[in-house]
This record gives structure tokens, sequence and C-alpha cells, in this order.
């Protein structure tokens, strides 16, 4: 595939055209996730894991910190674009296409997600939050938030506090969305005895075996 952004690709066990894209988050690369695929343990499933396009220190960005981050955040939108549209002239149809993030990727996952012309498979933010509600809710793809979206968050994360993310999960699921919102006692990170496993079973759930 010719992307914009450095990728890793990593197979199914055999031939799929259903495919995870994982989006890390800030300082952070796609190396950060090489550990996703064994870990949930999907067979059926391709991953696609991105470099976000700015250099921050020994990692990469999304977008830069507040109150700058509007600019990179519309650039990542642009760019996830291209790469929506190239994975799915690869042979991955958008309801079989999965966007994963963490963290400023969870960000991106509600940003680019919602308004994305195209209704994905399944949406999962993972502590993160969303920049801006209402522009969202105003500029959004109206089939997509019919579409099946998880976004967790942890009660002890000291980076992004619970208490903004929770009432704008409240927000956008007063607005229409249907997000299956859950909390777990973490830090700023990914919980691998509930949080993974919770993951794993809403995957399953979804995609073809």
């Amino acid at each position: 595939m010719k992307l914009p952004l450095k990728y890793d690709f990593r197979p199914a066990r055999s031939p799929s055209n259903q495919l995870v894209v994982v989006l890390h988050g800030r300082g952070d690369s796609y190396e950060g996730f090489l550990w996703l695929q064994d870990a949930l343990g999907i067979d059926s499933l391709d991953y696609l894991l991105l470099n976000a396009p700015m250099p921050y220190y020994t990692g990469f960005s999304w977008y830069e910190l507040p109150p700058d981050q509007l600019p990179g955040i519309n650039e990542s939108r642009r760019l996830l674009k291209e790469v929506f549209a190239e994975t799915e002239r690869h042979g991955y149809p958008p309801k079989s296409t999965y966007l994963f993030g963490f963290s400023q990727g969870c960000l991106l996952t509600l940003e680019f997600g919602a308004r994305h012309h195209q209704r994905l498979g399944g949406y999962i933010g993972i502590s993160g939050y969303c920049h801006d509600t209402a522009a969202l809710l105003q500029e959004l793809n109206p089939e997509v938030n019919q579409g099946d979206w998880l976004v967790t968050h942890g009660t002890e994360d000291d980076v992004l506090s619970v208490a903004t993310t929770r009432p704008q999960i409240q927000v956008l699921n007063d607005a229409g969305f249907k997000i299956d919102y859950r909390e777990y006692a973490k830090s700023h990170t990914i919980d691998p005895d509930r949080e993974l496993p919770d993951i794993r079973d809403w995957l399953n759930a979804r995609i073809e075996t």
C-alpha cells in the first residue's frame, strides 16, 4: 500500500479482508502497539499500525499541545482520509474496517471517524477525549452516529482526566450516538486484565469469523 504515513502491516493467520487501523498516543509510535495483535488473539483480523505525522521527542504526535490542537487535528484527519481510501482500494471494505485509537489516537478516532463519509465496522477509543463536541455534532456524517462505538477511560487517569471525557460522551449519546462507554480503575494505559478482554469480546461480536 502507498500510504501518506509510515506504517507496519500485520496480516492475519489466514487471508482476510477485515482490518484494524491502530492510532497511537503522543510521543509513541506504531512500535508501541506491536503487541496488540497477539494480545487480542483474533486470528481473522489484519492490523495496520500507523505513525503520526509530527515528530515528538523520540516518537510522534497527531497534533500540537493545547491550545493549538486544531491545525494538527485537521491535517491528521486529511491524512487518515487518504489512508482509508487506500485500504479500501486494497480490498478492505469500510464495513469490515475498524478504527482503534489510544489517547491522541482516541481523539482522532472520534474527530475523524464521526466525519468520515463512510461508516466503518466499528470504532474503539481508549483514554482520550473529544476536541469540540459541538463542531463534531454539526459536521458529522449522520450514518456514523448509528455505528458501533466503544469508548473506555480510566478513573485514575492523571494525564487525561475522566472528568473531561465522561460528560463529552454523555453529550454525544444524548445527541444520538450509540457509544458503549466503559470506565476502569486504571491510569493512562490499557488494562490487560479487564479492559483488553472486553475489547476482544466487543470485536469478536462484530467481525466475521
